[in-house]
């Protein structure tokens, strides 16, 4: 099942949103969403995302800074801005910072607005399918272990799973420490 992460500070765009999808894509696709930044950094370290869409002006950051650490913590999750703005300043910052798949505009056509986030999808597949070709490509000419290989299998899965964060006594530490 594909998956997309939704960051709006808008509770009504977020909903209206999710209904285009569900009504495009029906039960294949799960789409969680939020207000907050902070809980959609949570959620990107916990799982997998194929799609992360972020609006343009928020309170606490932009969705370029934020579409940025998506970058730096699930590089193979295509990147969307949602904005009210066409200005091309922050179409041009949204590109070359965050390296974000496509801008879409405020308000949206339901039409186009499926079509994009297909074509993203379609762009995740490809990004992870050419992520395993190059790792057992790899694995193939001695530059990768067996088990990197699976750890990197087990982190595309659910990222975070094989980062352990190491008390000072040789403990392992959880999530809250």
């Amino acid at each position: 099942m594909q998956r997309i992460l939704l960051l709006d500070d808008e509770p009504n765009v977020v909903s209206a949103i999710k209904r285009v999808l569900r009504a495009g894509f029906g039960p294949d696709l799960r789409v969680d969403d939020t207000v907050e930044p902070e809980v959609a950094l949570g959620r990107l370290k916990e799982a997998a995302f194929d799609v992360v869409i972020s609006d343009y002006r928020m309170p606490l950051m932009t969705g370029v800074e934020f579409l940025g650490l998506v970058r730096a913590i699930q590089p193979n999750a295509v990147r969307m801005i949602l904005s009210a703005s066409s200005d091309s300043e922050n179409l041009m910052r949204a590109v070359n910072d965050a390296e974000v798949f496509r801008y879409l505009l405020k308000p949206w056509d339901e039409k186009d607005l499926l079509g994009h986030v297909r074509a993203a999808l379609e762009r995740a597949d490809q990004l992870r399918h050419e992520s395993e070709l190059a790792d057992v490509g790899r694995h193939e000419f001695g530059q990768l272990s067996a088990t990197e290989l699976e750890r990197r299998r087990l982190e595309a899965l659910e990222p975070g799973l094989t980062r352990v964060s190491w008390g000072p006594n040789g403990e392992v530490l959880g999530p809250d420490n």
